[in-house]
């Protein structure tokens, strides 16, 4: 394992109903496979949990060399590889697949933060690099930008709900013709419940999609960016977008 850290189990990814699922998988035109290569098992469960209800297929391998077994034996739309590894150590993995001229789409996840580390990853064939700690919601888009790269599928830019819109790129947030200034983990907020309009997602869901793996639960951080976010895209406007679901969570959908 990379480091260490507290964790008492309390994140936990929002499931999905059949049918919420199987509207995640259309995104591809058939399931997309990905290689999960993490020793720390907390992590393994937190991404393997958090990319089924996703709509992905994800095998998973606990050091290097069962992990250069699958990626070499099975064909993987990405891989997630960890750099330290029991066996092998990711970067090698990552050399030796593209030695072998394997080009599955490498994202790298390390607790080694400086620009150096970042390169040394990317020189050896990796794609994509994340540092620990890290939000799910970073990481299911990270690796949905590899898989649209490798398949040359367009980018979404801009999501949005009713009158609400947020465009990816610019991060410009509007509701009508008003812009809205977000802080950070507002945005970052609002575009996970935008890329789940309709759906209610539960406290806990947000906490390791906006904040990740290792955040306190228990804290009350969750209901204090929710009115934060709800101050500016739904207090100067008549018809309210941001629901709470009583003892169940929240919802991002036009008043009924």
């Amino acid at each position: 394992m990379e480091q260490g850290r507290d964790y008492d189990g309390g994140a936990e990814i929002t499931r999905l109903s059949p049918i919420a699922r199987e509207q995640e998988r259309l995104v591809y035109s058939e399931i997309v496979r990905v290689l999960l290569v993490e020793d720390d098992a907390t992590i393994a469960d937190f991404v393997e949990k958090g990319l089924r209800e996703a709509g992905f297929a994800v095998d998973r391998a606990a050091d290097g060399a069962a992990g250069l077994e699958k990626a070499l034996a099975e064909p993987y739309d990405a891989a997630i590889v960890d750099v330290m590894l029991p066996q092998m150590d990711g970067l090698a993995l990552i050399d030796t697949l593209r030695a072998r001229g394997a080009g599955t789409p490498v994202l790298i996840l390390s607790a080694k933060r400086s620009v150096d580390d970042r390169v040394r990853g990317l020189q050896a064939g990796g794609d994509d690099y994340l540092t620990k700690p890290f939000a799910f919601a970073e990481l299911l888009a990270r690796v949905q930008a590899l898989i649209r790269r490798a398949t040359g599928a367009a980018e979404p830019t801009r999501l949005s709900a009713g009158d609400l819109s947020l465009d990816l790129l610019t991060r410009k947030v509007q509701r009508g013709a008003q812009s809205i200034e977000l802080r950070p983990r507002e945005f970052a907020l609002l575009e996970y419940l935008l890329r789940n309009a309709g759906r209610v997602v539960s406290k806990t869901s947000i906490l390791s999609h906006v904040w990740g793996y290792n955040f306190d639960p228990s804290t009350n951080v969750v209901d204090v960016l929710v009115s934060r976010l709800r101050d500016r895209i739904d207090k100067p406007f008549p018809v309210k977008l941001l629901h709470t679901v009583r003892g169940v969570g929240y919802v991002l959908r036009p008043s009924s």
